[in-house]
């Protein structure tokens, strides 16, 4: 059973006690991420993200890196489009070591200029491997295409040319303006005792008193149609096709979810099916929705041979059409259904995956559902529902493609398209 409360000094807490397991996961969540950036700040996020494990007043990088590894535990972040979270597991016992730790890291990072210029080689070099990644670029191509201007185009990691230009001024009046208490939600699942567990919070971050300046949240994101090439030297073609999804929260997310397991989700989806089984096409081949306060993506994604490409395009297509003329069965229905009520069961069984879920979900639509209330929502979704998705979704107009590969075959796509 989820719990929520407040800090005295505003700080949401979300928690879920499960006595018969020994660890307990810890994540600091803030409304932080490439989203709130403009052109020139964009990758700010993330830069922070690592900053906040180069040294505090009280620890250095080394010590930070040592405290919970020393018994066991883990500490790691990561920065989205829309949240950064900084996140602890360990054994129960060490509750408040997690606690200590997290609480200095985020209230008393130094920003050492030296640790600024040398992590800024560290970027670049993490920018470089997404860039020998060409699956990583084809779907960074297609955010970029399908949203355009909209901030939820950028890449969260920034370029390297802003990584570059950053300055540590710059860099703490982000800081200053997202990483504070009301912009901030703790969630927290494993074995704790509640009064302990509240007490331990008001300690490390009770007294922590930051105000935010006012900020305005940005507008809807609308689609971008067109066709969107990169070259690269590669022995493969990747492509991605983008159509508009649904934002978090919305009432046809599960109809989106279950559709997703029979169109492109898993081995016996029909994408898979089709293109890799029946044919030999590709070797991966997948869909999958992506949902955002602010808007949403359903993506297609193949990597095969450049003389390969239309016709994967062509049976997309093709599948595409045969699901918009209402050729789901029943018994496909059921499976998808509960495929995706067993993989939501599964990852339930770790402390990680519940204060993920309960810290993303009351920080981005300020509200998190029970295993039973997200169970009975897919049981109820029906083929009706499915289709009413489909009509708004899979629509010629608002479709985007990328492409990264040594051949330009945006002519012969738009043909097909």
């Amino acid at each position: 059973m989820y719990k929520r409360c407040k800090l005295r000094n505003g700080i949401q807490v979300v928690t879920e006690r499960i006595p018969h397991f020994r660890s307990i996961s810890i994540g600091l969540w803030f409304k932080a991420g490439s989203i709130y950036e403009n052109s020139s700040q964009n990758g700010l996020s993330h830069f922070i993200e690592h900053m906040l494990f180069k040294g505090t007043k009280e620890r250095t990088a080394k010590e930070i890196a040592q405290t919970l590894e020393a018994v066991g535990g883990q500490l790691n972040a990561f920065t989205a489009k829309e949240c950064t979270c900084f996140y602890s597991k360990v054994i129960d016992q060490h509750l408040e070591l997690a606690l200590d730790l997290l609480s200095d890291m985020v209230l008393n990072s130094l920003f050492d200029e030296r640790e600024i210029n040398k992590e800024k080689g560290v970027i670049l070099e993490e920018i470089s491997m997404y860039e020998d990644s060409p699956d990583d670029v084809v779907h960074e191509l297609l955010s970029r295409g399908f949203f355009g201007s909209h901030p939820l185009g950028q890449a969260i990691i920034g370029t390297s040319d802003n990584v570059m230009a950053f300055t540590r001024e710059g860099m703490m009046e982000y800081f200053d303006g997202f990483y504070t208490p009301d912009n901030l939600v703790i969630s927290i699942a494993g074995n704790f005792d509640e009064d302990e567990l509240i007490s331990l919070l008001d300690k490390y971050f009770g007294g922590w008193k930051k105000d935010r300046p006012e900020f305005t949240e940005p507008q809807a994101a609308q689609p971008h149609s067109g066709i969107f090439y990169k070259y690269k030297d590669i022995e493969q073609t990747h492509l991605c096709i983008g159509f508009p999804g649904l934002p978090l929260g919305h009432e046809h997310i599960y109809p989106l979810m279950v559709f997703n397991n029979i169109f492109g989700g898993g081995m016996s989806s029909r994408l898979f099916q089709k293109i890799r089984e029946e044919n030999g096409l590709a070797y991966s081949v997948f869909s999958y929705p992506s949902s955002y306060v602010h808007g949403g993506l359903f993506t297609i994604y193949a990597g095969m041979k450049s003389s390969q490409t239309a016709q994967v395009v062509s049976l997309i297509t093709e599948e595409i059409d045969s699901i918009k003329n209402m050729d789901i069965s029943q018994e496909e229905l059921y499976m998808a259904r509960e495929q995706l009520k067993g993989n939501y069961i599964l990852g339930l069984e770790s402390t990680s995956s519940r204060m993920t879920a309960i810290g993303r979900n009351q920080l981005l639509i300020g509200r998190t559902l029970s295993p039973d209330e997200i169970l009975a929502k897919i049981d109820k979704v029906r083929l009706d529902d499915i289709y009413h998705v489909l009509d708004k979704m899979f629509v010629k107009e608002d479709r985007a493609l990328a492409l990264v590969s040594r051949d330009d075959l945006t002519n012969d796509l738009e043909r097909i398209l």
